[in-house]
């Protein structure tokens, strides 16, 4: 049975995404700070007949990273697919951006994608299999004003894949990004309501005239199609997408 590390899997995106693996039968190893995630994992084990394990790893900690992928390697095994999804946003002009905003940001979005492809890649190499899916952004091939550290991140997510692409070509190892629009997830939502408040606008002006401006289809990506690429991806029959960032953005990098 496959094993799959999912960052950032106790809600949201990384959620869906991991019970859509546990559904196809993947042993699942959950990240996250929320306090019930060892909960999350045991519900989605007995749901699917999986077996699944917790790590509250800190993205910010290298070191915990890597005891997060020994632990997870000593239950399972090899990792066979990483889904590096962990990330965090802050939004302000770049002369009001805090430097530690900035920082968190890089190495949760970006930093941490590194060490932990790093520290699976000598499991995936000797096995000759390997699945690496960043979840991007659009922000990862396009940009917008006041989200400095974000599209600097998403941009730079995209470029680590290229080259984990082209160095896990000889050892079956592929690299993919995924870059999504708006996903509706409850943090989006709560900045829905958020921002029609601040814009003196209905929830759904909000969504056309703020969030979804930008892209052709307006309507949020959902978190079903996102985790059916990553699916798709992490198969052995996707040996020729490599290096690749996907836009799933209802439209928005076509301009």
């Amino acid at each position: 049975m496959a094993t799959v590390l999912i960052t950032g899997s106790t809600s949201g995106i990384g959620l869906g995404i991991a019970e859509h693996f546990a559904k196809a039968g993947y042993n699942v190893v959950f990240n996250g700070l929320e306090d019930n995630g060892a909960e999350i994992a045991a519900n989605v084990a007995k749901e699917h007949g999986v077996q699944t394990m917790f790590s509250n790893a800190n993205m910010l900690d290298a070191e915990q990273i890597k005891q997060m992928i020994d632990e997870a390697t000593r239950k399972f095994g090899v990792i066979d697919v990483l889904i590096n999804n962990a990330g965090i946003q802050f939004v302000a002009p770049i002369d009001e951006f805090p430097a530690a905003k900035w920082n968190a940001i890089i190495g949760i979005n970006l930093s941490s994608a590194f060490h932990t492809s790093q520290a699976v890649w000598e499991g995936m190499k000797n096995q000759k299999f390997g699945r690496i899916i960043n979840i991007a952004s659009a922000h990862g091939l396009r940009a917008s004003e006041f989200k400095s550290a974000y599209v600097a991140a998403k941009h730079g997510i995209v470029g680590l894949t290229k080259v984990l692409g082209l160095e896990g070509a000889p050892y079956n190892i592929t690299a993919n990004a995924i870059c999504p629009g708006y996903v509706k997830t409850p943090l989006v939502e709560k900045q829905i309501a958020d921002q029609a408040k601040t814009h003196k606008m209905s929830e759904g002006e909000v969504v056309e005239k703020v969030m979804l401006k930008k892209q052709a289809v307006k309507d949020f990506v959902s978190i079903e199609t996102l985790a059916e690429m990553t699916l798709l991806l992490a198969s052995k029959h996707a040996t020729a997408f490599t290096g690749t960032a996907i836009p799933i953005d209802g439209g928005w990098t076509a301009q």
